[in-house]
């Protein structure tokens, strides 16, 4: 007994908005909101995601010559960005989880415009055919519902780690979110073989090398881009992971509204095979990435623990508990407003305050409230409520791994 379309719809969703809730719950509100500020990072990753992929696709549908059914299915893929999958990814192999969140968001407001775009652009440049040719026949419908479901379970989630701010609570809500990645994968994965016609191991050459051509290149040209943007080493793999993960669930859905028959049959094999290089790329990189020393979790640490733990919830109490205090003299004859006193500490010395900031020095001398570095909003708020209550996690991660990873903390060893 086949099961109900809606069904499937439901579960798959339903899955969807616990994988994305979970990872959204996991991180720290106030490294998300820092990374909402990291220009570099979201401007260079929307550009990839939308800019520079879709023109890959555009570039090996005319290199490898390839015929309209693999080319379009291509260009679906590769105008549609991965979105939840990407957090998953980000999360179990310790790469910068916040900033994965925050892409993820962005990009899925983005493309409710971007998709539709990118698809009559390209689509008309491979092939020289009429927009209502082949964007018209694609349902936005299903599209539209995922990119909903995405951004209520990442406001909500968000939502959850400011009100219940406890790194036990997002130690809970990763593993619940893992949990429900798994779920989807392997749902994913059933879904898939059920379908017969995606049929890939006896086709020429070219559609290997071409249909992984571009989740290839967009990974190795995200590495380069974010490395010379100076993003943190775990920031750069989350963004590496962001830019060439695609959605290959719309590409099938596509797939089955615009072929019959042989041609069906060819272009379901695209996303399949796509999904299968995307695992596998992916999954040698991540773990690339974690013995480089690119990852929050150290790569001394064994492979099981690695996956197994949020080195994320570990990173954000150790800098909790490592922030820099600069120390800023005070000219003589300055005096501080109750709202200065709002962004800074004073401990009880008229000359001198000391500060939970990372500026470019330790210590240094102004002469004006003007030249007094603010806190940050996050910083801000981290005094006002206090501590977060600790995870009881069994995993340390020490200051000066984290030096080496970009982030400015005390050289204090005892952790």
């Amino acid at each position: 007994m086949a099961v109900p379309d809606f069904v499937t719809e439901i579960a798959g969703h339903s899955l969807l908005f616990f994988l994305v809730f979970g990872m959204s719950a996991t991180v720290d509100i106030g490294c998300l909101l820092k990374q909402l500020r990291n220009r570099k990072a979201i401007i260079s990753g929307l550009i990839l995601q939308f800019v520079v992929l879709p023109i890959l696709g555009l570039l090996t549908v005319k290199i490898f010559q390839m015929d309209n059914v693999t080319g379009i299915t291509l260009l679906v893929i590769t105008s549609s960005p991965g979105g939840s999958y990407s957090n998953w990814w980000c999360s179990v192999f310790n790469a910068d989880l916040a900033l994965s969140v925050t892409m993820t968001a962005i990009s899925t407001i983005v493309a409710i415009v971007m998709l539709p775009l990118n698809l009559m652009i390209y689509s008309k440049l491979a092939f020289n055919q009429a927009d209502n040719d082949f964007v018209n026949i694609i349902d936005f419908g299903p599209l539209f519902t995922s990119l909903i479901v995405v951004f209520a379970a990442i406001s909500l989630g968000i939502v959850a780690t400011d009100k219940i701010d406890s790194h036990k609570f997002n130690v809970r809500a990763n593993r619940f979110g893992n949990f429900a990645g798994v779920a989807l994968l392997t749902f994913s994965a059933v879904i898939s073989n059920a379908n017969k016609d995606a049929f890939v191991w006896e086709r020429p050459w070219t559609f290997y090398v071409g249909v992984a051509t571009p989740c290839v290149v967009a990974l190795l040209m995200a590495n380069i881009v974010t490395t010379y943007t100076g993003l943190r080493k775990p920031e750069r793999v989350s963004s590496s992971i962001e830019c060439c993960y695609q959605n290959t669930g719309i590409a099938t859905s596509v797939a089955i509204s615009m072929f019959n028959g042989n041609a069906l049959v060819e272009a379901m094999g695209v996303p399949f095979y796509y999904g299968i290089v995307e695992i596998l790329v992916l999954g040698f990189y991540c773990i690339g990435a974690w013995k480089a020393g690119w990852t929050k979790a150290p790569p001394e640490e064994p492979f099981w623990r690695v996956v197994t733990r949020s080195y994320e919830v570990a990173v954000a109490e150790t800098l909790e508990k490592n922030q820099v205090d600069v120390e800023v003299k005070l000219t003589e004859g300055i005096e501080l407003t109750e709202e200065d006193e709002e962004y800074v500490h004073v401990p009880g010395c008229g000359t001198c305050l000391v500060l939970c900031h990372n500026p470019c020095t330790d210590e240094f001398e102004v002469d004006s409230v003007d030249n007094i570095p603010k806190r940050t909003p996050e910083e801000k708020l981290r005094a006002q409520r206090g501590p977060k209550k600790e995870s009881s996690l069994d995993v340390i991660v020490q200051p000066q791994y984290l030096k080496s990873l970009g982030y400015k903390v005390k050289d204090d060893t005892s952790l």
